[in-house]
């Protein structure tokens, strides 16, 4: 027994079922920025960034599979407070991700666990929790789109400075939020502060 001899995993029909992929992703899909999350002191113990930074922001279409409403378990109440888990899962063609990110960053082969999405639309910044590169499985012998699946941003004094205000503005208006307070410093004169307040340390402020 043997395959259909006409119709097999030839380099004509994986193109084209890529260029149609594309042409796909362009019609239905929308625009966002893949920003690439840059270590500024990587703890080689513990495998995680105590502080890292994004300055880069690749603009690239997306399809998103969540049409109707953010995905995960929305907003949770819990004894930590309020905590919202929206989640949503972007798909994006390999060839046009080589062509808009690799090209300009050839360290990044393919979307990264940690990397940010910022979308647009709502304004909300998605981290990449997990990168699936094999769905649809090799269509005609090819794969052609990498599957993200985000979970809303939770900013912890990364410092974000990209070049494009949309994203900017989101870690700016963060900070009007904040008081900084430093070691050996007089707080008498800040007259904010109210039983109930948190207090954060972060790398490089004691307080």
């Amino acid at each position: 027994m043997a395959i259909n001899p006409f119709f097999g995993n030839f380099r004509n029909e994986q193109k084209l079922l890529d260029d149609l992929t594309i042409e796909t992703i362009k019609a239905m899909g929308m625009d966002v920025y893949y920003i690439p999350r840059e270590y500024v002191k990587y703890d080689q113990l513990f495998g995680e960034d105590i502080l890292s930074k994004f300055q880069y922001a690749y603009p690239i279409e997306a399809y998103t599979s969540d049409v109707m409403r953010f995905g995960g378990q929305r907003d949770v109440i819990s004894k930590f407070g309020i905590e919202i888990t929206d989640r949503m899962t972007f798909q994006i063609s390999i060839t046009r991700f080589r062509t808009e990110v690799t090209s300009r960053s050839p360290e990044i082969l393919k979307p990264r666990e940690g990397d940010l999405i910022f979308f647009p639309l709502s304004r909300h910044l998605f981290e990449i929790n997990y990168v699936e590169d094999e769905n649809p499985f090799y269509q005609h012998g090819a794969l052609t789109t990498y599957e993200l699946t985000c979970e809303l941003f939770t900013y912890s004094s990364e410092k974000i400075e990209t070049g494009n205000t949309d994203i900017d503005v989101i870690v700016e208006e963060r900070k009007m939020f904040l008081t900084k307070i430093t070691l050996g410093t007089s707080n008498t004169g800040i007259t904010a502060f109210a039983k109930g307040d948190l207090v954060y340390q972060v790398a490089g402020v004691t307080n």
